[in-house]
């Protein structure tokens, strides 16, 4: 038997952030970072609600530590919104699930995505930091209520941040293709998905806006995908390694994308070979097929100019061999872990660890 569950409504297109007058509230909090506070984009996406009080929490920072969310629902005890917004990339996603989780109160809550990677608009994952350590939380709680999925929101994201948050963007679809909990549902999302960020991401990266909403849709069908599928050793590492040395998630993944697909190939085979098809990488064996895929991702890596090591991205040998250790047992302790295709040893994260770390 398989499950697949979605309950986010969705809204998508130019000014769809026009959605939220249909949120009724006399307070609004708005979970951002200090970029958009700045900006003045936070105070302009609560005024969308018609009459409403607007408070802009704006403390959030990369890798959001766990004392972040503590203060975040420390705010909303005392303002009590009651609808609750996030505002920007997964990290105020992520915290402002957390906060919407230990605050616990009964508020409506809308994710407003401003890059096109993390998916956490319509997942029950939050990534917290605590001590060092990339702990993701995973409950149907956690899922908004709504996703606004605005394409005017996209026209200005820096070169990198696309490169990074599109990476991070396939590795979803790739995870949730080969994931134990994988279904037919789950990989039309995830085929559609990886074949629009294949043959785009690139573009959109060069500067072509056109094709940013086609991304921003492509990164909310990745994760309902890994939603409801899971992921695997990819984002495993990626957490472990981003608690460790704060590389940007999606830079990470980009690094550790083929070597996990080589791992888990005597189990996933198949399906990366019918994304390779679909995606006009075809050849007659499914083995060439794959190794087709690995390097159309590899292709995209380096027209994205981004990093194939760790030492590429500056972090020096010596310090991965210091941190190996942790770095193993963070990645085997991870829950993404349990839904990898392949069964995760200590072995294998040190062989791929190692081959990333040159």
């Amino acid at each position: 038997m398989t499950e697949f569950f979605c309950a986010v409504k969705l809204y998508a297109g130019p000014d769809a952030l026009g959605a939220l007058a249909k949120y009724p509230a006399r307070r609004v909090l708005v979970v951002t970072d200090s970029y958009f506070s700045k900006s003045g984009l936070a105070q302009r996406v609560g005024s969308r609600v018609p009459g409403a009080e607007v408070q802009v929490f704006d403390r959030v920072t990369p890798d959001p530590p766990a004392a972040l969310a503590a203060e975040g629902a420390a705010v909303c005890r005392e303002f009590r919104p009651e609808l609750l917004i996030a505002l920007g990339g997964g990290s105020p996603m992520d915290c402002a699930k957390a906060i919407r989780l230990a605050a616990n109160l009964p508020m409506t809550f809308v994710a407003v995505p401003t890059t096109s990677g993390s998916g956490s608009e319509v997942t029950a994952f939050s990534i917290l930091t605590h001590d060092g350590v990339k702990h993701p939380l995973v409950d149907p709680s956690l899922r908004p209520d709504a996703a606004i999925l605005d394409d005017n929101l996209l026209t200005e994201l820096p070169p990198k941040l696309i490169a990074d948050t599109g990476m991070d963007l396939l590795a979803h679809c790739l995870e949730a293709l080969a994931a134990t909990n994988r279904s037919g549902f789950t990989d039309a999302l995830a085929s559609h998905a990886a074949e629009t960020a294949l043959r785009k991401l690139a573009d959109s990266y060069h500067g072509d806006k056109t094709v940013r909403g086609e991304l921003h849709q492509a990164a909310c069908m990745a994760g309902m995908a890994f939603d409801n599928a899971g992921l695997g050793l990819c984002h495993a590492m990626a957490h472990a390694l981003g608690g460790a040395f704060h590389v940007p998630h999606g830079r990470l993944c980009a690094m550790l994308l083929p070597h996990v697909l080589d791992f888990n190939q005597h189990a996933a085979l198949s399906q990366y070979a019918l994304l390779a098809r679909r995606c006009g990488l075809a050849v007659p064996t499914e083995r060439m097929a794959l190794r087709n895929l690995s390097a159309a991702i590899v292709r995209l890596r380096t027209a994205l100019q981004m990093p194939s090591t760790l030492s590429q991205a500056g972090i020096e040998g010596h310090a991965v061999e210091q941190a190996s250790r942790s770095i193993v047992e963070a990645a085997l302790a991870d829950a993404c872990c349990k839904t990898n295709p392949v069964p995760v040893t200590a072995q294998a994260v040190e062989k791929i660890l190692k081959a990333v770390t040159q």
